[in-house]
């Protein structure tokens, strides 16, 4: 340990780029420290964290609260496996159900494998209730999307850099136009096979971008209309991030299937879950569905320390107070610089776009600039950079934040 923390960041990076996949291009900045909205690097210089680790760290990097529960049950019991029962699950399960307001939950780790089990719960319900035919069920998704780079969640995505080179792709997916209800309604009617629809209340990977307002609740009744079940990734936007609990409260919706992940541990360990009333959830059975660390004792309480955090400290009230500060203070950037042509979000998840092509570097050299100047973003998309920090965030470090990103912008 002390011989890894005697290395530069120069260093760091040439061990990661030798002995690691190159899956990933970060931003050149080596984080070695976090305490609730700032990091530090391996030199001990101190920055703002504006992308929360794609949302994972809405209650702010290692809230004591939460390290306090994961330092407890680690000494006490980590892992069982679901071939036996233990004592933290079934307190997690139905605190969940009550927090979200859902009969069951199923516990799994990361968020893509939340994503999965969705899918292959909402085909389960397509043969068991709807009486599909067999392997002839079709769940609809949105271009644009979102939902992880497993295979299963790459047949669903128009990416080419997430599916480019992976075929052949899982069958039994239509892709339509996000926020386009008439597409939804056709692919509805057309096809009696449809057993759900799985959509991202606002598509973060694809630049922050906010359907209409009335889009997701008319998504919701055309699919009780032609009795497919409605599934939210909320993935990224869930655990408070865009000023509600989940996003789709913001138009009253209650998802058939809520999936979620990120933020539900506080970014201490990978944490998701699927969550969904008794006609859908016990489709499921013994040996059709599992993780060995799904539902261990160490998630279950983090898990539960997690959303304390976000109720106690009134994290969704928070992000709706301080969205509406940020995307004023940008609003009059637009004013001011011709880098940047709009600003959109919902809460404190936002974005700028940036006034260049999609294939330019214009967005990633201001990102490099504002880590000069000591805040952590990173563009999606090329011209669009996301601004996502913790929700901890207080007004006075928010606005301070919004000074770094004028300054930055109007001197680039």
């Amino acid at each position: 340990m002390i011989v890894e923390k005697s290395l530069s960041s120069k260093q760091l990076v040439a061990m990661e780029d030798k002995y690691g996949a190159h899956n990933y291009h970060p931003l050149e900045v080596v984080l070695d420290r976090g305490e609730g909205v700032y990091v530090w690097d391996v030199e001990g210089k101190k920055y703002y964290d504006f992308l929360s680790a794609y949302s994972a760290v809405n209650q702010g990097h290692c809230h004591p609260h939460i390290i306090n529960a994961l330092k407890e049950q680690a000494d006490r019991l980590t892992l069982t496996s679901r071939a036996f029962y233990n004592s933290a699950l079934g307190v997690y399960e139905k605190y969940m159900s009550d927090y979200f307001g859902y009969d069951k939950i199923l516990p799994i780790n990361t968020g893509v494998e939340a994503v999965e089990t969705a899918i292959k719960l909402c085909r389960k319900w397509a043969y068991e209730v709807k009486k599909v035919e067999e392997n002839k069920a079709v769940i609809i998704f949105a271009s644009g999307n979102f939902h992880g780079r497993t295979l299963g969640a790459i047949s669903a995505s128009v990416d080419p850099d997430s599916r480019g080179g992976f075929g052949p792709y899982v069958p039994g997916y239509e892709i339509i136009d996000y926020n386009d209800l008439d597409a939804l309604e056709n692919a509805l009617k057309s096809n009696p096979n449809i057993a759900g629809f799985m959509v991202e209340p606002i598509q973060g990977e694809a630049g922050v971008y906010v359907p209409d307002d009335g889009y997701l609740k008319g998504a919701y009744d055309l699919c009780q209309q032609y009795n497919a079940l409605f599934i939210a990734d909320e993935v990224q936007t869930g655990i408070a991030r865009t000023g509600k609990l989940i996003c789709c409260e913001h138009e009253n919706v209650k998802p058939d299937i809520l999936v979620l992940g990120k933020a539900l541990s506080g970014g201490v360990i990978p944490v998701s879950a699927v969550l969904a009333n008794d006609e859908i959830m016990l489709c499921i059975r013994p040996g059709e569905h599992g993780s060995t660390f799904g539902g261990n004792p160490l998630a279950c309480k983090v898990a539960i320390a997690a959303l304390e955090v976000v109720q106690n400290e009134n994290l969704a009230e928070k992000a709706e107070y301080l969205g509406k500060i940020f995307r004023n203070r940008m609003s009059q950037l637009v004013e001011k610089s011709d880098w940047v042509s709009l600003v959109r979000g919902k809460g404190l998840l936002n974005a700028i776009v940036i006034n260049d092509s999609e294939t330019s570097k214009t967005a990633w050299n201001i990102c490099v600039a504002l880590r000069d100047n000591g805040l952590l973003a990173k563009p999606t998309h090329g011209n669009i950079i996301r601004f996502a920090p913790p929700l901890v965030m207080t007004e006075e470090q928010l606005n301070e934040c919004c000074d770094i990103i004028e300054n930055t912008i109007l001197n680039f």
